[in-house]
């Protein structure tokens, strides 16, 4: 099945939402289709568990401390919460970037991988939490498929499910497995990492310890500090700032709670210090950055 075919179905349905520019959700899939015709400034967000399939442009997408160039006919999986800079750099009115995005299910894959087993003798791979490679065939059929099915009751109901369950277990076997299995072995660094994350988001106001921390996951707090860097991009003090100012960002635009109350609820002692350090990651203020956000 060639990328074209999926890029068909995807741009399809774009157009049947009449969006030319933006994210749109996809209710019937439960997935995230983008369309945008010019290149954009640099966004910061927060990626969950997912898997990206850029069908035509590009991304750049990472950590301050790395990134990576996403081109038409290559994915990406996200194995860990992980706050991220992005920024279309390949997009134009006659060839707009499109990418779809497909949630990944932890506990699907969990019930998969002990009937896979890794590839004997592979090479030690990178452990950053971004694993960007060549999207397969066999992907692209599944999730062609799986648009196919969504569009009826009845097949959504009784095939799509089916589908979502092989597109999960032809990552396993596919260019991601790598990753996957790393994130999924409840003993690997990896898993102990994604414990960590959990724990720093589930808590985020409360200060981080890093001895505590490395503790809790049963690793030295040098050996965790290093981990952690590999895994993420970044220390663990940072990415609970980041992910406190990403969470403040989006208090800001939905709801009407004063500035200094959001500082205080996302952990910040000082509301001085939480604008200081609020306009230093996006650039403004966080009274003129709610000014300018979107109305709904």
């Amino acid at each position: 099945m060639t990328p074209e075919t999926l890029l068909n179905r995807v741009s399809s349905i774009l157009d049947q939402s009449r969006l030319q520019q933006g994210a749109l959700f996809h209710e019937d899939s439960a997935t995230h289709l983008l369309r945008h015709e010019v290149p954009t400034g640099q966004n910061a967000t927060v990626y969950r568990p997912l898997l990206c399939l850029v069908l035509q442009g590009a991304k750049e997408v990472g950590t301050s401390a790395k990134s990576l160039t996403v081109r038409a006919g290559q994915s990406l999986i996200i194995s860990h919460a992980l706050p991220v800079l992005s920024r279309i750099s390949e997009a134009a009115p006659d060839t707009p970037y499109i990418a779809l995005v497909f949630p990944l299910d932890l506990d699907l894959l969990r019930s998969l991988a002990p009937s896979v087993l890794p590839l004997s003798g592979s090479r030690p791979s990178d452990p950053f939490s971004i694993h960007l490679c060549d999207t397969n065939a066999e992907i692209e059929d599944a999730l062609r498929r799986y648009f196919s099915q969504c569009e009826t009751d009845a097949t959504r109901r009784l095939l799509a499910p089916i589908t979502a369950r092989e597109i999960h277990a032809r990552l396993l076997i596919g260019p991601h497995g790598d990753a996957l299995h790393r994130l999924l072995w409840h003993e690997s660094t990896a898993s102990r990492i994604f414990q960590a994350t959990r724990d720093i988001q589930t808590h985020l106001a409360k200060p981080i310890v890093v001895t505590d921390l490395a503790g809790s996951v049963g690793m030295s707090s040098s050996a965790f500090f290093e981990q952690f860097k590999a895994v993420t991009g970044t220390s663990p003090l940072q990415y609970q700032k980041d992910l406190r100012l990403l969470s403040a960002r989006n208090a800001l635009r939905t709801s009407g709670a004063k500035v200094s109350e959001i500082a205080f609820s996302v952990g910040y002692e000082s509301s001085a210090q939480f604008s200081r350090e609020y306009s230093r990651k996006f650039g403004r203020s966080p009274r003129l950055d709610r000014s300018l956000a979107p109305v709904a």
